[in-house]
């Protein structure tokens, strides 16, 4: 059983390879994993190296805190609407990663260009309306966005989201957002891409049911 100092330093860990990984510069974006009957979360306005174990936030399922913790991401209510939505959620990537972001900001979504689309649990990516950032208002679009099985959307003039049952999944989930939108764009320069059909894209998600797995 892992422990909350344990879950703490997974979060730090994620949080710092969003900069490798090409997934955010500087502050932007965010990390949470469920705990107890609440969620850990990195605060707001701590550079990603400087994070410790002791620098990541607590929040109930009401987004109250402990005394003496950072303040958290300004995102909170985005990654706790995820956690009451999707019980088998247990960890949340946020991030403004470059594709995926110009994507958002040009008001698209990512169609079925490619079968790895599937990988986010859908026929597409979509894209959730704008809203404020760090306003219920977002947190009601992203999951509106995330509805039919999706576990990854973009957000309008803001970034992707991406949730798994593990934070390396989560993580690994944002990292195939963020190529897929760049192959999507590079698509796009060469004319309308071909899109795979319904009925294709329902086969595809029905094999990702098992893709990947080997027999325990």
């Amino acid at each position: 059983m892992i422990t909350e100092v344990e879950q703490r330093a997974a979060v730090v860990r994620t949080a710092q390879a969003l900069r490798p990984s090409g997934l955010g510069v500087n502050r932007s974006g965010n990390v949470s994993a469920r705990w107890g009957d609440g969620m850990l979360i990195t605060p707001t306005g701590v550079p990603y190296a400087a994070l410790e174990a002791s620098s990541i936030v607590f929040l109930d399922r009401d987004g109250a805190g402990r005394a003496g913790e950072l303040t958290p991401s300004s995102e909170w209510r985005m990654h706790a609407a995820l956690y009451q939505t999707f019980p088998v959620c247990q960890a949340v990537v946020h991030c403004h990663s470059p594709a995926a972001t110009a994507l958002a900001c040009s008001g698209r979504f990512i169609p079925p260009f490619h079968y790895m689309v599937a990988a986010a649990g859908g026929a597409s990516i979509e894209l959730a309306r704008y809203a404020t950032f760090g306003t219920p208002e977002l947190s009601d679009n992203a999951v509106a966005a995330l509805s039919g099985g999706r576990r990854a959307c973009l957000l309008a003039n803001h970034g992707q989201l991406a949730w798994g049952r593990s934070l390396d999944l989560a993580l690994e989930l944002a990292r195939e957002v963020e190529a897929l939108a760049d192959q999507y764009q590079r698509a796009l320069q060469l004319g309308e891409p071909v899109l795979l059909d319904e009925a294709e894209m329902a086969r595809v998600l029905e094999k990702f049911e098992t893709y990947g797995r080997q027999p325990q």
